[in-house]
């Protein structure tokens, strides 16, 4: 079966993110080639406070392939915007002169990247206080506004403890959480796609460190990725 967009977009950023398939949700193709992977960053001795966002915000990603080992794209994400009760984001791909634009709650969950509307949210952000062994549960609907597919999807996260994740970009305190979804269409509910991400959330920058995903239909795993941090900063 073909994955649908709203699945797919999972694995971008992203969430986070979030997008090899689903950026094409996000930005206008033109044909640009793949991008390079980024030169190395040197790790700072210690993160940067970055509790609440900010206009200007930003965090830049390497997204890889798990299946190929490829690197398929770096990401930057920048805050456009804050509102009381929404966070606009501007993601640009490295050698990518196109933009693309999403919309978040306070909590990273996903509500809009231009093509899906994801109701209430798309549940793959966190829910605070976060504590081991937390646990909670979502479900919604993903509306693609172009063609008005629908897809039903539900899911459950739980923090599986702390770990400190050094990346490129530093070395982090983080919660693990664990997010398990299952989207199904809803004019065929034999069309069903499930995922598994874990997500590593570095509270003093308010952002994920890492992310994996994997997906699956029909039994058979359809794509897994890592997303890691490599640069972020402050305005």
């Amino acid at each position: 079966m073909s994955y649908p967009k709203p699945c797919r977009f999972l694995f971008v950023a992203i969430g986070l993110l979030a997008a090899s398939g689903p950026l094409s949700a996000q930005t206008t193709p033109n044909g640009s080639p793949p991008a390079a992977a980024s030169p190395a960053i040197e790790a700072p001795n210690g993160a940067e406070p970055m509790e609440d966002p900010q206009t200007g915000d930003h965090w830049t990603y390497e997204l890889r392939d798990d299946i190929s080992g490829d690197i398929k794209s770096t990401i930057t994400t920048t805050v456009t915007d804050v509102s009381n009760s929404e966070i606009g984001i501007r993601i640009a791909l490295l050698g990518n002169p196109n933009s693309g634009y999403q919309t978040f709650d306070h909590a990273w969950n996903l509500i809009d990247n231009g093509v899906w509307r994801y109701t209430p949210n798309d549940g793959t952000g966190i829910k605070p206080p976060l504590a081991a062994g937390t646990t909670w549960s979502f479900k919604g609907t993903d509306l693609n506004s172009t063609v008005g597919g629908s897809w039903k999807r539900s899911g459950t996260s739980k923090v599986l403890g702390k770990e400190s994740l050094t990346t490129r970009a530093g070395t982090f305190d983080t919660f693990k959480i664990e997010t398990n979804i299952q989207v199904q269409n809803v004019n065929d509910p034999t069309k069903k796609v499930q995922f598994v991400q874990q997500t590593w959330y570095a509270p003093v920058i308010d952002h994920w460190v890492k992310r994996t995903a994997v997906s699956r239909s029909d039994g058979r795993v359809r794509e897994k990725s890592t997303t890691e941090l490599v640069e972020y900063g402050r305005r």
